[in-house]
């Protein structure tokens, strides 16, 4: 049994189907469901009693400490965040309450939890946060990429608030002994992913006939991972990661966001040409750039290959093929997650 919170969500419900489709034990599953969370990305799951679905927040801590003391997991696999950073600019108290508050009101329950158990359970008891490449900060487009060492520099409320439950989880190792593993990812895509990120985004509007918004010129850069990959990998730093370690995963696929848009709309072209057969590209729109905006994003994955023997099977061609014809084959999930407050937001943010 294993613990998994924020697992509706895009990144948390990829994992638990991972884990469930390989037998590996069953899975308590504690999401929040606020907007990017979404039952329907669990639907294969139905009837699986392998699959226990609790809605609930890591902030409550009595909560937690019941389906701690109930389930008795052998580790908690943290993917519960705020994650998106335009709306931590718009709105940043959100961020706090979920990725500070309620990261130490997590850690607390589990603290309480495996302290009290036997000495060979506590032995074996992991626990797992996910986190992003996006504590660093910002790098020159010269610079190496982001190493387990690099200094954290977060730019943005976001981030910031990532950075803290990163400390927090690295002081409870320290100071009480807690058997952590921290991951740093770089920008995730594939099935399931709400259409507020680039990807999603663009495959929505490019389908809907509407503009698709790049920030200011596109240049930004970002290393690019695909989902399953990134399940994977945290799968083995839950078996075989040093205790205390962070480990970074990486796609080792450093594209800018207009590279990303171009693949997209040629895809497209091909897969589901518009009516008049004129290319998606049409459609591209620059709008202005985000407040604070990171330049680039790059992720050193050695020391995860090295030490664990991980690294991605999907280049970004293979994992971007199979995540538009994800969406194609699945539009009525997309028109289920995007409601009219979405919209509203979107109108809010991609402002020409």
């Amino acid at each position: 049994m294993i613990l998994v919170t924020g697992g509706a969500g895009f990144i948390g419900a990829n994992f638990v189907l991972d884990w469930l489709r390989g037998n590996r034990g069953p899975v308590v599953n504690l999401d929040k469901l606020t907007y990017a969370g979404n039952l329907e990305n669990l639907a294969a799951l139905g009837g699986d009693p392998h699959h226990i679905f609790v809605r609930g927040d890591i902030g409550d801590a009595e909560l937690v400490g019941q389906l701690l003391a109930e389930h008795r997991p052998r580790a908690v696999v943290n993917f519960a965040a705020e994650s998106h950073v335009d709306r931590s600019i718009l709105g940043p108290g959100e961020f706090i309450q979920t990725n500070v508050v309620g990261s130490f009101r997590l850690l607390e329950a589990v603290r309480g939890y495996w302290s009290a158990l036997p000495a060979d359970e506590q032995a074996e008891f992991r626990f797992l946060h996910v986190s992003t490449d996006e504590v660093y900060g910002s790098l020159g487009a010269d610079d190496a990429p982001f190493a387990e060492t690099h200094r954290v520099e977060p730019n943005s409320p976001y981030s910031a608030s990532k950075a803290a439950s990163d400390h927090l989880v690295r002081a409870w190792h320290h100071t009480y002994g807690l058997p952590v593993l921290t991951t740093n990812c770089s920008n995730n895509y594939g099935p399931y992913q709400f259409p507020e990120k680039l990807i999603p985004l663009v495959i929505h509007h490019a389908l809907q006939g509407k503009p698709l918004p790049i920030y200011g010129n596109g240049s930004n850069v970002r290393d690019w991972l695909f989902v399953g990959d990134h399940c994977t990998a945290i799968r083995v730093v839950l078996e075989k990661g040093r205790l205390g370690e962070i480990y970074n995963i990486g796609g080792c696929n450093e594209m800018s966001n207009l590279e990303v848009v171009h693949t997209l709309c040629d895809i497209l072209d091909r897969e589901a040409p518009r009516s008049d057969h004129r290319s998606y590209r049409e459609q591209i729109s620059f709008v202005k750039d985000r407040p604070g905006h990171d330049r680039r994003y790059a992720i050193d994955a050695g020391k995860i290959a090295g030490e664990l023997d991980w690294t991605p099977a999907e280049t970004f061609a293979s994992g971007i093929a199979k995540t538009v014809r994800w969406y194609l084959d699945n539009t009525s999930w997309v028109e289920h997650v995007t409601s009219g407050t979405y919209r509203q937001w979107l109108d809010l943010q991609y402002r020409p």
